[in-house]
Formats: C-alpha cells, structure tokens, sequence
C-alpha cells in the first residue's frame, strides 16, 4: 500500500509560484545638502554665464587692410558662458522643497540611492529622478462585506484601518500601488477573522459583537502581516459595522429576543428559589408555623407562582384552618 506524502505548507508570505521573485530593497537615507546653499550656487553660475555672454562682443580689437577698425569674438567666453549656464540649470533641477510629512524617494538612472526625509529647500543629487512619497497618517473604511462567521450565519462587517508608510522603497518599488494593496489585503485579513468567531455567544466565549478588543487586536495583526512586503505599518484596525446579513435578520432577532426571555427568566427563578428557601428557613427557625411535607409543598408553589409569575397575584384570605 502506497501514501502520498505532501509537502509542508510555504509560511505566510512566502512566495508561492515557478521562482518567487520578489523586489528586495529597504530604505536607506540619500545624499542631500542645504537647498539654500544650492540656490545661492545657481545663482553665483547664472551671473557667471552673463558676465561671460557680455565678454563676447568686447573682443581683440584688429585693422585690416582699408584701415578700418575691427573687433573679433572670442569664442572661448561662448563656451563657457554656456557650460554655466547647464551647470546653473542641472544645479536648479536638483533642488527640491519637501512638505512636512513627506519624503523624496531619489533614484540615478533607474538605481535606488536612498529617500530624503528632511522638510524644507533641499538640495539633492543631480541628474536623479525624485519621486513623492507621504509618510502621513492614512485611514479607510472597507467596504460592506457579506461573511459567514463560525456559526455560519451570514453577516455583513466592515472595518476601518488606519496605517502609514514606514518603509518608503518597499512602498515604492516592492508593490504596484500601495494604497490599493493596503484595501484588498485589509479586506482579505477581515474576511478570514470574521469566519472564526461566531456573531454572537455568551459571555465566556469570544465573538465578533462582545469581544471587540480582541477582535480588533487580531484583526491589526493580520493586516500587518498581510502588508509588512510594502513597508507598511498599522496603527489600529477597528470594526465600524457588525450586522446580520438582512435576509435572516428578522429571525436572528427573534432568536436574540428568546434567548434574553430565557436569561431572564432563569434568573427570576434563580432568585425566587432563594427567597423560597429563606422564607422556610425563617418560618421554621422562629418557630410561626409547623409544616409538613404536602403543606410544604402547597407553600412552595404557591410562593414561586407569586415570584415567577407576570402578572400581580390576587391574595386569598383563607379564614379556615390550614387544612382546609
């Protein structure tokens, strides 16, 4: 007799397909300089390429031969008013302002060489392409999602997650578009918690409706886990709607409202019982009355259908004996 043996399951994360290639690149900080510093270099170039435009036309004087006077060019101010005047230009391109809370994801011809997080006139790299990332404090709600919990009952949730870029290169370069990546991966990791519980369950057992806190730790977990490949960092997840889905929700309710009838009216009796039994206790003890085991018994139903019932009872006054 042959088995079969299958190969353990891949961790979370793990890449799953013919190579599992994946973009590994964590930030690092780039080079940068004061922006001001920079302008001020613009600047000294720029009235340097006019100063060398203006020496053009002031050449070396020559006399040909009618005896007139000439001025020739000198080319070598041209070239190099133009030199500095690209020079002035690469320098002006390479300075950036960056907002607060934001960042400059630097590349040189394609290659990554680090992020800019310093707010203000920043003057960085020439020649480098920059690309804006917000590292500020971002939240969504998900949509409505219609889900069966461990009961199989159907529901409908919805949650709302707040996160942040933490990592700017893996959001930049490990995913496509880290904000829809965020979306569908939230809605994955609510989709999978919301199966595990059940709606609703006593006290001891934990649900979606009466354990909010641990259901919303797990849920922040999950998502972390989902969206940790794009530098992503979450703050809080929390569930802003919870309710059976409508096709059973009239039944869920009355379900809901029996069961409460039923708590109810356990306790009524838990605590009828007790006053049943403190008053044969205090009767007997002071003495008032003896009875025996059928009259014992007549003052007990009599004591917890006046306890227990719904309605006031109406007092008899019994002017005979006890037996009678």
């Amino acid at each position: 007799m042959s088995t079969t043996e299958h190969a353990p399951a891949p961790p979370a994360g793990t890449p799953v397909g013919h190579q599992g290639v994946r973009v590994d690149v964590h930030e690092r900080p780039a080079v940068q300089g004061n922006g001001f510093l920079g302008l001020l270099l613009a600047l000294v170039l720029v009235a340097l390429a006019v100063w060398s435009f203006t020496q053009v036309s002031t050449g070396t004087q020559t006399t040909d031969a009618s005896g007139e006077v000439t001025s020739q060019a000198r080319p070598a101010f041209v070239v190099l008013g133009i030199v500095l005047a690209l020079l002035a230009l690469v320098v002006l391109t390479s300075i950036k302002v960056i907002q607060p809370g934001q960042t400059a994801v630097v590349q040189f011809f394609g290659r990554y060489i680090g992020t800019a997080r310093r707010a203000g006139l920043t003057w960085l790299p020439p020649l480098a392409t920059r690309r804006t990332v917000s590292v500020r404090v971002r939240n969504f709600e998900t949509e409505r999602l219609k889900v069966n919990d461990a009961d199989g009952n159907p529901v409908d949730i919805a949650a709302i997650v707040v996160w942040q870029v933490a990592d700017t290169a893996q959001a930049t370069f490990a995913v496509e578009d880290v904000v829809n990546f965020v979306e569908v991966q939230s809605e994955a990791a609510l989709r999978h918690v919301a199966r595990t519980y059940p709606y609703d369950a006593p006290e001891e057992v934990e649900s979606l409706r009466g354990s909010t806190e641990v259901i919303s730790s797990e849920l922040a977990q999950e998502v972390a886990e989902r969206v940790s490949i794009a530098g992503i960092e979450i703050l809080e997840v929390r569930i802003s709607h919870l309710a059976y889905s409508a096709e059973i929700a009239q039944a869920m309710l009355q379900r809901q409202q029996a069961a409460a009838v039923i708590a109810a009216r356990t306790r009524i009796v838990e605590g009828a019982v007790g006053m049943v039994q403190m008053a044969l206790a205090e009767l007997t003890r002071q003495g008032v009355v003896e009875l025996d085991q059928e009259r014992r018994a007549a003052m007990v139903s009599n004591l917890l259908v006046v306890l227990c019932g719904d309605s006031r009872a109406t007092p008899v006054v019994n002017t005979g004996t006890l037996y009678s």
